[in-house]
């Protein structure tokens, strides 16, 4: 058997093993998001959004349905992986798959792919969700699938850094809980930027989630706040750095060995 064969069977095991860890709790995983956005959609989109009125010439309904997807894929890709790779410390079962003749880049790539995979699986459930209750035609597919991947994994890759990093479960609900959700928040879900004094419209193109939910809602619905090349070159900016600090803390055992 080749180095190459090897190295696929042990990436395809530690996918596996992170897509049927997730599949197995469904119940905790993939219906929780399910029941959250049919609630945004009712309140948000239904009850005020009729209130509201049309946005960027869409019903609201329409315009906050890509912003609510990307924000599924975003919280569950980051979610999977920085809960997966705390619970192998945790656990004390890293260890094993550290000293074993996987390369390091390997491991990276099975616990991204995992973490991405379940973000893609919740997005597309939150897409099937909003078909109840608005009407979406995706103007440019493949730049709604290229920027729905690329997030998640750039997201995945984050909640890799940020299991690293923690040293209990505390640790690992700071960065969702006080960074994640504001900037997802802030980052177009719910509005256009157009509608912020030139001051707040300044200060959200700092805001690297905006980039992201801007991108996906000019796949799918044509209209963006922001350029969708830039936002292309950002997420791989934060791609390419994400993954080389991941593979760094990794090659240093930072937060693994003691």
């Amino acid at each position: 058997m080749s180095r190459a064969q090897r190295h696929y069977i042990a990436f395809k095991t530690l996918v596996i093993k992170e897509v049927r860890r997730f599949t197995r709790i469904w119940v905790q995983t993939l219906l929780p998001p399910a029941v959250t956005m049919t609630l945004y959609f009712i309140i948000f989109g239904s009850l005020i959004g009729a209130r509201i009125g049309p946005m960027e010439g869409f019903s609201y309904m329409e315009y906050i349905a890509p912003g609510l997807i990307m924000m599924a894929v975003i919280t569950h890709s980051y979610s999977n992986v920085v809960s997966s790779f705390f619970s192998a410390k945790f656990q004390h079962y890293v260890e094993e798959l550290l000293v074993s003749p996987t390369p390091h880049s390997i491991i990276l790539a099975g616990y991204v792919v995992g973490g991405a995979v379940r973000g893609l699986m919740v997005g597309l459930l939150v897409l099937f969700i909003a078909l109840f209750f608005t009407h979406l035609k995706v103007e440019h597919p493949l730049i709604t699938c290229a920027v729905a991947v690329l997030t998640a994994i750039v997201f995945a890759l984050g909640g890799f850094i940020n299991a690293t990093f923690a040293n209990n479960f505390d640790d690992i609900s700071i960065v969702p809980n006080f960074i994640l959700t504001p900037l997802t928040y802030l980052g177009g879900v719910f509005y256009s930027i157009n509608l912020m004094p030139e001051f707040g419209q300044t200060l959200s193109l700092f805001n690297p989630i905006l980039y992201m939910v801007n991108a996906f809602r000019y796949g799918i619905l044509g209209v963006s706040d922001i350029n969708v090349w830039t936002a292309f070159a950002l997420i791989l900016i934060f791609l390419i750095g994400l993954t080389g600090l991941a593979l760094y803390l990794l090659h240093k055992g930072v937060g693994i060995r003691t």
